[in-house]
């Protein structure tokens, strides 16, 4: 064995070189990989005695990707292009053997070989446009030409990957190799060698691309129907433009193509910001006060109290990985119909063919219901998912904790009540924690764990791997009200209805905070949530316009009218009735009203947040920024392409943020447009919450 550097060797097996490479834990495109690699096949080349190159890695899986760490840095020498126009170039047969993952660059890598075996595990994929860009060495010009242009656009639009039996049949690989990987991909060399096959290169192919340019209308229609799906996102439609190259320019002119794409998307800001939030995402999981060798404690059942949409979606996490669920009501008509709700929605998923029917009945078993809060006495975790009433969580506790086991963790669903006040009402408050899961329950992916003051770190070990067994990324937060994400939400609704009262209608609003990129503006989430959420009939008294609109049976989608009034479909339009009542209040406050333009808008909607964000950081309530840009990226639809609140105002300059901050506080006389002082101290110095 030769070692060709700290991260590649090379074996010589009966005229058939061996390139290992050995870069842990996936063996990314680091420097010393590419140097790795081009010296191993020049060394191979210039050797008569080696008929044949065989790539693989050890370790768990092939080439998984390009070194993120190297992004944004000089250039390190071999590069990427030069190392790929080695091995395609070459005179003598290359194999890649591929295992575990052949991702981004480590599929470009191997599509530069001239031919590619894998065993039956192995998946496969270009998922750069989930950080913001392109595959740019190459890969736009070679999938297209190996998989036919429709499975490229599929593949790179949405960085989906496809599994070995679906390389096979496309054409990406040659074989699948049942015994050992690496000794059928010597014998697979030996064959090649022996049967005197030409050698493949990829770029040389263009048999199937001829479909697509029988159909010149297959891009705009793909267009279409990712259209929703993709709004705001630059890279998508940048990787469908280099596939429409592959088709109708010679390959060189499409890598060209590929470069000047690559290049504009790595040097913008949607790239940084996509790339900003992969490591802010892994951030959020490292406790810093919590040792990574903290114990857990085992959760094998879960209780959960409550058999509503909250209380369904949360048991339905459990049953998908295969935990049991046991949910508490106070009636058998309210289980009854929660339970029903779990079997309907598990059904229509199999009807979209996303699950099987097998797997409906298993999910289902795993999900029992009682109406006696004593069968919980077993359980290692029950979340409570009832409304939000203080006394009324306090009351649950308390009886929990005469009922469930000692070391069993306690947890409240609660969006913005005081864990520790829930806490307090049991003997082991060090137990208790908050499990804020976001609707609907079963489909979101955030999880806002909420620590109390005495809260153990085992059981916040505990709750953060828990999370991440049910698929949830997490983000741990301290109490206050509203927590992170409500508490930065309630800025921007108490926003928007002040600019509806000054001159601004509704769907004006909306208009912007969606143009900027959010799925919904502030007065069509509150139609969708329901303008009744904590609203008192019996109280009410026509003091504010929420409450003329549910006095007046007004109170959202279900009603079939809110803020907007909603056709058959739900689909919303202006409403002039809710028009008339702005107006009315309006005048009623004294209000003249003017033109408010959408600049306005979108500054007092979103400084405010970002300013509760910099509050939210001083007090500690966020461990760090980016978990505030975790916390509303996965629960509040922020746009990714924008990083996150606090990432956005970094993008703009904290200096901007204070300076428009002080002309609204002026201008309006509103104090919760006083800049935060953390903020202020950042924008003096000339730094952002990055730095923090």
């Amino acid at each position: 064995m030769t070692a060709l550097t700290d991260m590649a060797d090379l074996t010589l097996e009966d005229g058939i070189a061996v390139i290992t490479i050995d870069n842990p834990p996936v063996n990314a495109l680091s420097q010393g990989v590419r140097q790795g690699i081009k010296d191993g096949v020049e060394k191979c080349l210039a050797d008569n005695a080696v008929k044949a190159i065989v790539l693989i890695c050890a370790g768990r899986t092939f080439i998984a990707g390009a070194d993120i760490t190297e992004f944004g840095g000089a250039p390190k020498e071999p590069g990427l292009h030069e190392t790929l126009d080695r091995m395609e170039n070459a005179d003598k047969p290359i194999v890649a053997a591929i295992h575990g993952t052949a991702l981004g660059g480590g599929l470009e890598t191997a599509l530069c070989c001239h031919f590619r075996v894998c065993d039956s595990g192995a998946r496969f994929g270009l998922p750069e446009v989930n950080l913001g860009l392109l595959p740019g060495a190459g890969g736009t010009q070679r999938l297209p030409r190996v998989v036919g242009a429709e499975k490229a656009l599929q593949m790179m639009t949405s960085g989906v990957q496809i599994g070995a039996e679906e390389a096979l049949a496309t054409g990406l690989v040659e074989q699948i190799v049942d015994t050992d990987l690496r000794s059928g991909a010597v014998a697979f060399a030996h064959e090649v060698v022996a049967s005197g096959q030409p050698l493949q290169r990829i770029r040389d192919r263009d048999d199937k691309l001829q479909s697509a340019r029988g159909n010149p209308g297959l891009f705009d229609e793909f267009r279409k129907s990712i259209a929703r799906k993709t709004r705001g996102f630059l890279a998508p439609e940048y990787n469908i433009r280099c596939i429409e190259a592959a088709v109708n320019l010679p390959f060189d002119e499409g890598i060209a193509v590929e470069q000047k794409l690559f290049m504009e998307l790595m040097s913008g800001p949607q790239s940084r910001a996509q790339q900003y939030f992969f490591f802010a995402e892994r951030q959020a999981a490292k406790i810093p006060d919590v040792p990574r060798d903290t114990p857990e404690r085992p959760i094998n059942k879960v209780g959960v109290i409550g058999a509503g949409t909250m209380g369904g979606g949360i048991s339905m996490n459990m049953a998908n990985v295969g935990i049991p669920v046991i949910i508490i009501e106070t009636q058998q008509e309210a289980l009854d119909r929660g339970l029903g709700i779990i079997r309907k929605n598990y059904e229509n998923t199999a009807k979209k063919g996303r699950i099987s029917a097998d797997d409906v009945e298993t999910r289902c078993g795993l999900i029992t219901g009682s109406l006696d809060m004593q069968d919980l006495a077993d359980c290692d975790l029950v979340i409570e998912a009832v409304y939000e009433s203080l006394d009324l969580k306090k009351e649950i506790f308390t009886k929990l904790d005469g009922i469930v086991k000692a070391g069993a963790i306690l947890a409240s669903n609660t969006s913005a009540l005081d864990i520790n006040q829930i806490a307090a009402v049991t003997a082991r408050p060090e137990s208790v924690i908050g499990l804020h899961f976001f609707s609907p329950a079963n489909v979101m992916k955030l999880l806002e764990i909420v620590r109390g003051d005495h809260t153990a770190k085992d059981v916040i070990k505990t709750s953060m791997s828990f999370a991440k067994r049910i698929n949830k990324v997490a983000a741990l937060v301290g109490v206050c009200p509203g927590f992170v994400g409500n508490r930065i939400l309630f800025q921007r609704q108490a926003q928007a209805q002040q600019l509806i009262m000054e001159g601004a209608l509704p769907h004006q609003v909306d208009k912007v905070l969606v143009d900027f990129g959010l799925p919904m503006g502030a007065f069509q989430m509150s139609d969708l949530a329901g303008l009744d959420i904590g609203w008192n009939k019996q109280a009410s008294n026509g003091a504010t316009i929420r409450d003329m609109l549910c006095e007046a049976d007004r109170r959202g989608q279900k009603t079939g009218a809110g803020y907007y009034d909603y056709d058959e479909n739900r689909t919303p339009s202006p409403s002039a009735l809710v028009e008339k009542i702005i107006l009315e209040f309006s005048a009623k406050d004294g209000i003249d009203r003017r033109v408010v333009s959408d600049q306005e808008i979108l500054e007092r909607c979103i400084y405010p947040m970002i300013n509760e964000g910099a509050k939210i950081l001083e007090e500690g309530i966020a461990i760090r920024a980016s978990d505030i840009d975790v916390v509303w990226v996965y629960g509040y639809g922020w746009p990714l392409y924008r990083g996150g609140p606090m990432h956005y105002a970094d993008s703009i300059g904290l200096d901007q943020i204070v300076a428009t901050l002080r002309k609204y506080a002026e201008a309006t006389g509103d104090a919760t447009f006083e800049p935060a002082p953390l903020m202020v101290k950042l924008a003096e110095a000339g730094q952002g919450f990055s730095s923090l």
